[in-house]
């Protein structure tokens, strides 16, 4: 029994004294502020969605978990993007995630596939341009965020960039962990329904008065500004490719006894053939050349159409 409330007590303490410093709230009053929350982007999310990609969302609020910050993003679970994010005169430190199969669901959007033809994506972690993608999100998320809070000054939220759930350092061994709140909402997109969430320290929580917006009708950069910056993310991104020469065939016996020097034909005597692949599918069939000092391949023919080449890059 000692050793049981040896275990215990420092954890009542932590919560006792964060209670007394206004650190942690009661369940009434947590419940209150996160249903404003939820109200908030109820109302305001998805004209922003609508206004700047024509995209019809819904949000609902869903519930609220109260615990240690650290404790409530590990709940969460790998399938989730993540962007620490700060919002001066607010709070200096609170968390947005986002669900990966809303940001994977809306790249396929974005990119024109038919939303009848859409399904739930499968959970994965988010490739590096689905995460240029979710900085864009986390944008009109956090803008919400400002919009409704006691926040003065008029400061913008700064966000880092965004990592995947299992890509989170683990705090520092003197962190000092504080209470938060986590507000969950449920984001449909289509016949897919996601999820977000804040999670927020409830030091800055308590002090909040959320408020809607005067007008819905913000000022947007449209459809235009998404579709052009997703398209100046692609070319900037950097694809590995692979490409794959066929040899002549040899016995097991014969390969067995390579050694460093030995040659190994080319399957063909003409022009030899080169598969290019990338991220484990093939894109083009090749012939191989030289030009100078070095070795290159020249196009022939693709596997693929110019959509299905970009889709399979980008996850």
């Amino acid at each position: 029994m000692n050793a049981e409330q040896a275990n215990t007590s420092p954890a009542m303490d932590q919560a006792l004294l964060a209670r007394l410093t206004g650190g942690l709230g009661d369940r009434r009053t947590l419940e209150k502020l996160c249903q404003d929350f939820g109200h908030l982007y109820g109302e305001f999310l998805p004209d922003v969605f609508h206004s700047e990609t024509n995209l019809s969302v819904e949000v609902s609020y869903l519930d609220y978990k109260s615990g240690l910050m650290t404790e409530l993003i590990a709940g969460l679970g790998d399938n989730y993007v993540l962007a620490d994010t700060s919002l001066r005169n607010w709070s200096p430190n609170f968390v947005m995630a986002c669900g990966n199969g809303f940001i994977i669901t809306l790249m396929e959007n974005l990119l024109g596939a038919l939303p009848e033809f859409i399904q739930e994506p499968i959970q994965r972690p988010l490739s590096r341009i689905e995460l240029d993608l979710a900085v864009m999100v986390f944008e009109r998320i956090a803008n919400v965020l400002r919009s409704g809070v006691n926040a003065s000054g008029g400061f913008e939220p700064i966000a880092e960039r965004p990592h995947n759930w299992e890509d989170r350092p683990k705090p520092e061994a003197d962190h000092v962990d504080e209470y938060a709140a986590l507000i969950h909402m449920s984001i449909r997109l289509g016949k897919v329904v996601s999820d977000f969430a804040l999670i927020i320290p409830q030091k800055a929580l308590l002090k909040t008065a959320v408020t809607l917006p005067k007008s819905k009708n913000q000022p947007s950069r449209g459809r235009k500004d998404w579709a052009e910056q997703m398209a100046e993310q692609v070319r900037k991104a950097n694809v590995m490719l692979e490409a794959r020469i066929r040899l002549e065939q040899l016995t097991l016996a014969t390969v067995a006894r390579l050694q460093p020097g030995d040659v190994i034909p080319f399957l063909e005597k003409g022009d030899v053939s080169v598969d290019v692949s990338a991220h484990g599918k093939d894109l083009y069939s090749c012939e191989f050349g030289r030009a100078g000092d070095r070795y290159t391949v020249r196009v022939k023919s693709t596997y693929s159409s110019d959509n299905d080449i970009l889709r399979h890059l980008m996850t």
